[in-house]
C-alpha cells in the first residue's frame, strides 16, 4: 500500500538529522543502505502477523557510507511479511485500519519534523 500525497516524498534532508527523527518515531534505517539509498522501517506485529511501515530515500548529494549525504524521501508504504518470501505491497493486500491510521499519524509527525529543517 503507498501512501500518496504524504508530503513526504517532496522532502530533501541531510542523513544524520533525518536518522534522529527517524528514529524518534520508530523507523530504524539498521542495515538497510548502500552508498545512495536508504531504507527506514518499522515493524508492527498484530494477531500474529507482522506488517512494516516503509520510508525509502536516496542520496542527490553526498554517499551515504560518509554520513554526509543529502536524501531525498520517497512515497511510504505499507507491506505485510510473508514468511520465507519477504514483503508484499499489493493493492489485495487487507490492512487492519488501526494500523493504517497509525501509519497515517506518524508519516504526519514525520512530515512535520524535517520539514523544519528540509533543503
Amino acid at each position: 500500500m503507498k501512501f500518496e500525497n504524504t508530503g513526504i516524498e517532496k522532502l530533501k534532508a541531510e542523513l544524520n538529522r533525518l536518522d534522529e527523527v527517524m528514529q524518534a518515531h520508530g523507523l530504524v534505517r539498521a542495515g538497510q543502505w548502500d552508498y545512495e539509498r536508504v531504507t527506514y522501517d518499522r515493524k508492527f506485529e498484530i494477531k500474529d502477523e507482522v506488517f512494516y511501515l516503509r520510508v525509502q530515500g536516496y542520496a542527490v548529494e553526498g554517499d551515504v557510507d560518509t554520513f554526509k549525504a543529502t536524501i531525498q524521501l520517497m512515497t511510504p508504504l505499507l507491506g505485510k511479511h510473508y514468511y520465507p518470501h519477504g514483503v508484499e505491497y499489493g493493492e489485495g493486500e487487507n490492512f487492519p485500519a488501526s494500523l493504517v491510521n497509525s501509519c497515517k499519524k506518524i508519516l504526519e509527525d514525520v512530515k512535520e519534523e524535517v520539514s523544519k529543517f528540509a533543503l
